[in-house]
């Protein structure tokens, strides 16, 4: 066989036949279909994220595929990240390479994936679940999902008309493309970051860029737009979605909190299923798993595998060296902080696109991981 080589270019760079060719191999690959693979994703996030480049893959003078990614530091991180929820080299099936013969061919000091889709061998695997309608659609779901949990849909059944009664009627809206509005989620999403001490992950600015860029440009059947729950006068929840082809994908849902014991963001999601389930949407990505609900809605998943791939050599890294800190812990409790850790870590890295920003993220993590540690550390 050839021998793979990788070319780097700017992603506007890129002409229109490499263009024709990556939408080519997303339609041929079933493990592509999530909307982060399409040319429209790459080239919006590559005017917004600092250090954008593209890998261009090639064998034998052909290109074999592509890989959009972004530099920090001596760090390489998928396009977008921490923003990207799935990412990998678009090509056709069987011809992507196994990702440390592309760190290699980078030249990467570290290679840090969390949502990664294809081969990759020693990490950890993760599966992002989803909902698949059925072909007769969104009644057909619900229907055997109220037969199978019954119990659990009752209940959301009762706690929409409970919000409809201490708030007025229900009206669910989806598609659309509002600035203000936009801006508004963001809001609250970075509210509930400082109330549950997670990283801010708009506070470096091209991110939140990002999201309005998305919903700004429209493609054939890619793009970005937010749905509103209203009850009476009240916005109860909004969610900003990403979606291409059949695929819609759920990524930065807000509630307000005086409504949170009706579950408005539960009912934000169904009645969106439902509507869009009608335009022609088959597949509803929900994450990873972790939130105790998804168990009740989510029929199907797609695998992908998240870590960090360092040159043979280098010292521990940072995010390593912090996780080494919940040794102590052992067990499943530590492996767990551990990788909660590591995530922390790899959202900083991506959003923070100056050193100095960087180190402060060290010290939270460090800080967020003895402080998890210490508990361990007790009961052991």
């Amino acid at each position: 066989m050839q021998t793979l080589t990788v070319e780097i270019m700017a992603a506007d760079a890129l002409g229109e036949s490499e263009w024709t060719l990556w939408r080519e191999m997303v339609a041929a690959n079933p493990d592509l279909t999530s909307a982060y693979f399409r040319p429209r994703f790459t080239r919006v996030a590559a005017r917004v994220s600092p250090g954008a480049a593209v890998a261009v893959l090639h064998r034998g003078g052909e290109i074999v595929g592509f890989f959009p990614f972004q530099r920090r530091g001596g760090s390489i991180l998928p396009l977008g990240a921490p923003m990207n929820d799935f990412h990998g080299v678009i090509a056709r099936p069987g011809e992507a390479p196994e990702l440390h013969e592309l760190a290699r061919l980078l030249n990467a000091p570290r290679l840090n994936v969390g949502a990664w889709v294809g081969e990759a061998r020693g990490l950890v695997e993760r599966d992002c679940l989803m909902v698949a309608l059925p072909e007769a659609g969104y009644d057909a779901w619900y229907a055997e999902r109220r037969e199978t949990e019954r119990k659990y849909f009752k209940d959301k059944e009762r706690a929409r008309r409970g919000l409809e009664r201490d708030l007025g009627p229900i009206e669910t809206r989806t598609n659309l493309r509002d600035t203000a509005l936009l801006d508004h989620l963001i809001a609250l999403k970075r509210d509930q970051y400082r109330r549950t001490g997670r990283h801010d992950i708009f506070a470096c600015g091209w991110t939140r860029d990002l999201l309005h860029a998305l919903m700004d440009e429209q493609e054939g059947d890619f793009g970005a737009s937010i749905a509103t729950l209203t009850a009476g006068d009240t916005v109860a929840a909004m969610e900003f979605s990403l979606h291409a082809g059949t695929r819609w994908h759920f990524w930065f849902p807000v509630y307000e909190p005086a409504a949170a014991r009706c579950s408005p963001g539960i009912m934000l999601s169904m009645d969106t299923m439902r509507l869009m389930g009608a335009r022609g949407y088959r597949v509803f990505d929900y994450g990873f798993g972790g939130e105790g609900y998804k168990k009740y809605f989510c029929n199907a998943s797609q695998t992908v595998r998240e870590g960090v791939i360092v040159r043979p050599g280098l010292g521990a890294t940072v995010s390593q060296a912090a996780a080494g800190v919940l040794d102590a812990a052992g067990g499943e409790r530590g492996v767990r902080l551990r990788d909660s850790v590591r995530r922390r870590w790899s959202a900083i890295e991506a959003c923070e696109t100056r050193p100095g920003a960087r180190a402060r993220g060290v010290i939270q993590a460090a800080r967020a991981a003895l402080a998890k540690a210490a508990p361990a550390r007790a009961e052991a």
